[in-house]
């Protein structure tokens, strides 16, 4: 991610309403499985730490990137452990979590591999552990935003349930999110590939208007309790899944 994207990023993380509505959304799938428990978590690519902070609800956590800038911003931001490493070689020992959360982390250019990265999250959880993790989806809606915080590529449905099963890993929950506002977005990439001086000047990150920004809020509040009853959605601007380490033999 360029250091200008970590600079907005401290300024609005947590006010932002896609940063809310995800953190909803991921609560969502872990709450039947960690509320009111204490477990060991790691937060691998954990950025500046807003992620670190919410997941302290089910426990202790410890936050790893390779980024010196993410670690630089995030160790005046949060009070848990923040570790400086790859997802590709995690510093920890075997079976050291119960829970690793990967938010939108393998489609960074600075993860060439899946495999390695998948790999070592199967090494550092404990036999009954599960990972939780996001995606952007679909490479037609690759924009402005993927350059800046460096993708390398993004994903349908099909090819992450392929990738996280040839690795090891038993499917509990996968569905694409940040469906209902999904048209937009949409509609927003097809005219900047059809008028590219359409595409905007400021960072994706930026805050909106306190009344649009608090507007934006529901529809992710809507998804996060749908998929809180189990439900799911057909098409969306990411990826969640949340998936369990199989048990060898």
């Amino acid at each position: 991610m360029e250091y200008s994207e970590y600079a907005v990023l401290v300024e609005v993380e947590d006010q932002h309403w896609w940063h809310g509505g995800m953190r909803a959304i991921a609560a969502a799938l872990l709450d039947p499985l960690y509320r009111g428990h204490s477990v060991d978590i790691l937060d691998a690519g954990c950025g500046i730490g807003g992620n670190v902070r919410f997941l302290q609800r089910y426990g202790h956590v410890t936050g790893v990137d390779l980024s010196p800038v993410a670690a630089q911003f995030g160790k005046d931001q949060i009070s848990g452990a923040m570790v400086q490493g790859s997802v590709l070689e995690l510093p920890f020992a075997d079976a050291s979590f119960d829970l690793v959360t990967s938010f939108d982390v393998l489609y960074h250019r600075d993860v060439p591999s899946e495999a390695q990265a998948l790999s070592e999250t199967q090494r550092v959880l404990r036999s009954d552990g599960w990972l939780l993790m996001r995606l952007p989806a679909y490479e037609f809606l690759r924009s402005k935003h993927d350059r800046a915080v460096h993708t390398r590529r993004r994903y349908t449905l099909r090819q992450v349930q392929e990738l996280i099963e040839t690795y090891g890993f038993a499917v509990e929950r996968l569905s694409y999110v940040n469906s209902l506002l999904f048209p937009i977005p949409l509609a927003q990439r097809m005219l900047e590939r059809l008028v590219p001086t359409l595409e905007q000047s400021d960072s994706d990150l930026v805050l909106p208007a306190p009344l649009l920004n608090e507007v934006l809020r529901w529809p992710l509040a809507t998804e996060a309790a749908w998929l809180g009853h189990g439900g799911r959605f057909p098409v969306g601007l990411s990826i969640i899944c949340l998936v369990r380490k199989r048990a060898l033999g």
